[in-house]
């Protein structure tokens, strides 16, 4: 039987830390009790004008594949979930594949799922290898959603960040991966959004970030509570077996209201809202990279990732690590 396993982790923020303070100082009409007490969020990092998410997840990538003790060309599949690619075409993994250096001709492609982007690929990858058909993925969540912004509206141009995080998945005879749900309900579209396109050059529509932030905290509780129950029940194990719930990191209240409908204490919580923000799909693999390199996470530790974006979409993945 073939399962996958993480065999290293890795990330990467852009620039110094950005504080409440700074962005007060750049002239948004907020201050940092308003943003403390509203999201969890003191900082956040925000790339360089001349930085895209290839760059992030290329720089993860790295320090994730150095974590597992292995070259870049043993990679023979590449997704990256991102909503803020570098292109239209070609993909961001395809980039990321090249600034690596790849050249063994190993899949390459993006997933767009907004902030469940890395839990739907990390199970994406995970269903590759146990078909036997890909021996080693490097899965990345990388996003510059500092792009994507509109300073002018505070309920929103606080709340976010960039960055990336990636992991190597690879083949094994131990389980690693032991479950996985991935869901979507287009209908719920509207409440969070970036409305607009580009047509012969032009922008069509509203190219910023829009959120009904009371729709998204109702919606994402009940959600991502369900879906962590979902994967306990198809593993057949409680919420008393995880050292560590590992959520998407969007409001410091979702996370705490998820976890107290799941009965995991905040101690058992990762979370690195408060000096990230919300980096949409690297906010996980951020946080987890995070808790491994502090010595939270160790081998042999049972985890649950979740997240909730846009789309609306959702999911969650049971690990033993």
């Amino acid at each position: 039987m073939i399962y996958a396993r993480i065999a290293g982790t890795g990330s990467y923020l852009p620039g110094e830390p950005v504080s409440n303070a700074d962005l007060v100082a750049r002239g948004i009409d907020t201050s940092d009790e308003w943003i403390v007490s509203r999201s969890g969020i003191r900082s956040r990092h925000l790339a360089a004008a001349d930085i895209g998410s290839s760059d992030l997840a290329k720089f993860a990538a790295e320090r994730a594949i150095e974590a597992a003790g292995c070259e870049p060309n043993d990679i023979d599949l590449i997704i990256v979930a991102t909503s803020t690619p570098d292109y239209i075409f070609p993909s961001t993994a395809a980039l990321v594949q090249s600034k690596l250096g790849i050249r063994n001709g190993g899949a390459a492609f993006d997933v767009q799922a907004v902030c469940s982007g890395f839990v739907y690929a990390l199970s994406v990858a995970e269903k590759f290898i146990r078909s036997g058909s890909h021996k080693r993925a490097l899965v990345i969540g990388a996003e510059v959603f500092s792009r994507i912004l509109d300073w002018s509206d505070r309920a929103t141009c606080v709340l976010f960040g960039d960055g990336a995080g990636a992991v190597v998945l690879e083949a094994s005879e131990r389980p690693g991966i032991l479950a996985s749900a991935l869901h979507a309900d287009g209908s719920h579209h509207p409440i969070l959004c970036v409305p607009g396109g580009v047509a012969s050059g032009q922008v069509i529509g509203d190219p910023f970030l829009r959120m009904d932030g009371q729709a998204v905290f109702k919606f994402a509780v009940k959600v991502l509570g369900d879906v962590a129950g979902e994967v306990l029940a198809q593993a057949g194990v409680d919420a008393g077996s995880i050292d560590w719930l590992i959520p998407h990191q969007a409001n410091i209240r979702i996370i705490q209201a998820t976890a107290k409908r799941l009965g995991v204490p905040m101690e058992r919580v990762v979370t690195t809202l408060d000096h990230h923000g919300n980096t949409s799909a690297a906010s996980i693999p951020l946080a987890l990279d995070e808790a491994v390199r502090s010595g939270q996470l160790r081998p042999g530790h049972r985890i649950v990732v979740e997240g909730v974006g846009g789309g609306f979409t959702w999911g969650a993945a049971l690990i033993d690590f």
